[in-house]
């Protein structure tokens, strides 16, 4: 049984469990020998010297230093932290650009030993047959991959198109799967509220099938967090400030607090810190890591790195991490170093740099000094995930905005991130709008095969752009996505996407200033991480000569997250402007807007 599958039953098994209580009791020698190693004790929050035998996958006894030296392998601590394998709650593969072994290659050896994965971008490229895949890829991975069954495939239905769509029948047989560990983060937060009842019914899927049904209550409190969590959801990882942390945790969410919002986490720590004691239902995750991230600082090894920078006790933060992730997950054999318990177990050089000396997993030393000891296994991809740009070729004209008269009211949107509406009078030429030169386009391409126009619309407080994006990494239904100060560089960028199968390109002044494929479902490419890493870099230097970036809220990544249609607020989609708060739809931004409309300032 592979360690990807994460299944507790291997450690039940009754010679293993024999073989355990005669080790522990010096009857015959360990597997594996840790020494030297000053164990991080998850339940106490103390540091004590202690070495650890192991019997095939299991801890069979933490005894005193030095007082036991007969195992078939000794494993030297150096003096060094010994910690349970680090548990990142949610997160998605998919979003770091490489596949499954290929990203187990960068966080296993950083001391990551169990990922909670949510492969919805799979499933809203490649409907059912991305998530079979992912189940495959989790069996293969050397790490503990926990899949979860996708819940809203669209994000928000009829508010947008996908490559799939998974009604309360299909999450429902994904449930059936032993591999599948609960419902992925219901986005869909107003059909929620709403008792739709396409939404009601996967959430139910999830409470009949008694697995975790796991949510994304960005913006939500008082009365709608309540109602949220009402309908049987029970996690949250989109937090937007430290009193938004503080309410979340008063409500019992299971906090599954990410590291993807670097400017947040010095709030986060400021009310943990106040409170005195770590909450127990608070956890760790990484959510969405870009691939030079990944590379370069880690995955939630880099989280925990960067909360214990911020101020975190570190002991506080590997506790939600490990033992509060695993009590979480329900997962008893996970998350502390004890007698019985999996042997994930982590060598760290200090509590501030949480550099990985050794990694262990399953008894297994799988990893030393940064790097795996063996390759995981790679997976299959199925030919039909590498055709997944069904769309045509684009011309600069077709982003225009055409209108009748001399002046046209458009409805635009305010601000990259909590949007908002706006509207503005501007003047035609030839009887198209003429863009005002602080707002630029945005356009959505859908490119599963609905043959329809590009949808435009006008953004608001986005800089002054000299150039154009293109990027089918588009959260959360990945159409085709541009953004622009011109038409003849969103096109030249657009195409340069659609030649390579999917990915990501910027141009200005009629050029290709960099660009990089990701042929896999539009998203992923089985190009070696190093490569990747380094295009990728080269794709956020050119934008950054492209656009001049006002953070916290105006900068790269906000491009990514755009068209998250979900959110409170209006977003395009391949369908128009859309508020799935408000239910509007508008298929150009000068159609009518049903509700009053205000200057935003």
């Amino acid at each position: 049984m592979s360690a990807g599958q994460g299944k507790q039953s291997e450690l039940n098994d009754p010679d293993q469990r024999k073989r355990a209580v005669r080790a522990a009791q010096g009857n015959e020698p360990f597997d594996v020998l840790i020494v030297n190693g000053t164990v991080a004790d998850m339940v106490t929050g103390q540091l004590r010297k202690a070495d650890v035998g192991i019997v095939g996958p299991m801890i069979a006894s933490v005894h005193p230093t030095s007082s036991r030296d007969d195992a078939t392998e000794i494993i030297d601590a150096n003096e060094c932290i010994l910690s349970p394998g680090l548990i990142d709650m949610h997160m998605h593969i998919e979003s770091s650009m490489v596949l499954p072994g290929a990203y187990a290659s960068e966080v296993l050896p950083r001391g990551v030993t169990t990922l909670v994965w949510d492969p919805h971008e799979f499933g809203n490229t490649c409907g059912t047959l991305g998530v079979e895949f992912a189940i495959q890829s989790a069996r293969d991975n050397p790490l503990h991959v926990l899949t979860l069954a996708p819940s809203c495939v669209p994000s928000a239905p009829g508010f947008e198109t996908t490559g799939g769509d998974f009604a309360p029948e299909v999450v429902a047989s994904l449930l059936a799967n032993p591999d599948i560990h609960g419902v992925a983060e219901v986005m869909s937060m107003q059909a929620v509220l709403d008792g739709d009842d396409r939404m009601s019914k996967i959430v139910q899927a999830g409470l009949d099938a008694g697995k975790r049904v796991c949510g994304h209550a960005r913006g939500l409190n008082g009365k709608p967090l309540n109602a949220y969590l009402a309908s049987g959801v029970q996690t949250d990882h989109e937090l937007t400030s430290g009193a938004d942390l503080v309410e979340k945790l008063q409500a019992g969410l299971t906090i599954e607090l990410r590291g993807s919002h670097d400017h947040l986490l010095p709030q986060f720590v400021e009310e943990l810190n106040k409170l005195g004691a770590l909450p127990q239902t608070l956890t760790l995750c990484s959510d969405d890591v870009f691939i030079d991230d990944l590379v370069e600082a880690g995955g939630l090894d880099d989280v925990v790195r960067r909360l214990v920078k911020y101020g975190l006790n570190p002991i506080w933060a590997l506790q939600a991490a490990t033992f509060n992730a695993a009590t979480r997950l329900g997962r008893n054999d996970l998350g502390l170093i004890a007698p019985g318990k999996r042997a994930d177990i982590v060598v760290f050089d200090d509590l501030i740099s949480f550099a990985a000396q050794t990694v262990v997993i399953d008894g297994r030393c799988v990893a030393k000094d940064g790097a795996l000891l063996s390759k995981p296994k790679a997976t299959n991809v199925p030919a039909a995930m590498l055709r997944t740009m069904d769309t045509e070729p684009v011309k600069a004209a077709d982003f225009r905005v055409s209108a009748s008269g001399t002046e046209v009211e458009i409805s635009t949107i305010e601000k990259p991130r909590f949007t908002q509406w706006g509207s503005r009078s501007v003047d035609l030429e030839d009887g198209f709008a003429v863009s005002p030169p602080d707002l630029i386009k945005m356009s959505i391409i859908n490119r599963f095969g609905k043959k329809q126009p590009p949808r435009v619309a006008y953004l608001g407080q986005w800089g002054r752009w000299r150039g154009a994006f293109a990027t089918t990494v588009s959260h959360d239904s990945h159409n085709l996505t541009v953004f622009g100060g011109n038409e003849e560089d969103m096109a030249l960028a657009a195409n340069a996407v659609i030649a390579n199968g999917g990915g990501l390109a910027v141009a200005s002044q009629g050029q290709i200033r960099a660009e990089l494929a990701l042929p896999i479902a539009g998203l992923v490419s089985s190009a070696p991480s190093s490569q990747l890493a380094e295009k990728f870099s080269q794709i956020r230097k050119a934008m950054d000569e492209v656009v001049d970036w006002q953070p916290p809220y105006l900068v790269f990544k906000a491009c990514f997250g755009a068209s998250l249609v979900c959110n409170a607020g209006p977003h395009l989609s391949d369908v128009g402007i859309v508020d799935t708060e408000k239910g509007i739809i508008l298929e150009t931004p000068t159609d009518t807007h049903p509700e009053p409309r205000h200057q935003n300032t």
